[in-house]
């Protein structure tokens, strides 16, 4: 992985900057390539001893050093971030990678350069990148050299599957899809092992089969090509037992409600976005 780029550095060293940074060791990038920050002295300790990398003093610093920089952080603190790497990206211009969610290129190109002058790249992943089979979509802005996009997905396939989008107010539909789409998958496979439960089978036997079913679909819905409604039909005969399931699930709204829940998650992220514009959360309070 390291004949894409010289050097990189992650700014947040939270669960994702984790999975990012543990992701493209993994993928095999050499460790002295690699820098972090973070705000916490307590995570810069262990990024340093768990994955044997340089950790800055600050953010300014490892922007001033790197070719490749990736914005990890909350999005309640990406302004002040911004301002703190403004004059450094400015001047050596990386190319760079924002994770946050609800943060748009324009807010980036405030402080970075102005649009079409730095090499800005928006990402949404989801947190199965800490297990390195998540999935990212990412929306490149205007001023992004040759090989750039090359690059982009060089690092994100090392923690999953890539997609492109064409406009970027399409991030929003990822962020309440794919972005928010492993916790409804979460509460699902509780609520499928709460019901083995109820009908006889130990926690962890009716854990371990939900949990593996649903893994099991997802790869079936991957590796055949095949329309989920057709593989729900290899599984329902008539008169057996998922029809009778998949009746109840119809009466009690399932599929509305999970296309209610993408539509929630989508409508919060263009809420983001307009708090990070106005330095403003919920509530008229600043972050």
């Amino acid at each position: 992985m390291q004949s894409f780029y010289n050097k990189l550095g992650v700014i947040g060293g939270g669960r994702m900057g984790e999975a990012i940074i543990r992701s493209l060791l993994a993928a095999g990038m050499k460790p002295d390539l690699l820098l972090a920050s973070d705000a916490d002295p307590s995570r810069q300790a262990f990024l340093r001893e768990e994955y044997r990398i340089r950790v800055a003093r600050d953010n300014s610093e490892l922007a001033g050093e790197v070719e490749v920089l990736i914005l990890a952080v909350k999005p309640g603190v990406m302004e002040s971030v911004l301002k703190e790497i403004g004059p450094a990206v400015k001047r050596r211009k990386p190319l760079l990678i924002s994770v946050a969610a609800g943060i748009r290129l324009g807010l980036l190109a405030k402080h970075l350069g102005g649009p079409g002058r730095a090499r800005l790249v928006r990402v949404m992943p989801n947190t199965p990148a800490l297990i390195g089979e998540g999935v990212s979509a990412f929306y490149a802005g205007p001023g992004l050299l040759k090989g750039d996009r090359g690059m982009v997905k060089a690092i994100l396939s090392a923690f999953g599957r890539v997609v492109e989008l064409d406009r970027e107010e399409l991030m929003d539909a990822v962020t309440g899809l794919s972005g928010s789409g492993p916790a409804y998958v979460f509460l699902m496979i509780e609520a499928l092992a709460d019901g083995g439960v109820k009908m006889g089978l130990t926690r962890n036997t009716a854990l371990a089969l939900a949990a593996q079913t649903v893994l099991g679909a997802g790869k079936m819905v991957i590796e055949t090509g095949k329309h989920p409604a057709e593989l729900k039909d290899m599984v329902t005969s008539p008169g057996g037992t998922t029809i009778e399931g998949l009746g109840v699930l119809e009466r009690g709204g399932f599929r509305g409600l999970l296309i209610q829940a993408v539509e929630a998650g989508c409508q919060r992220s263009r809420e983001l976005a307009g708090e990070a514009k106005t330095g403003k959360g919920r509530g008229g309070k600043k972050r």
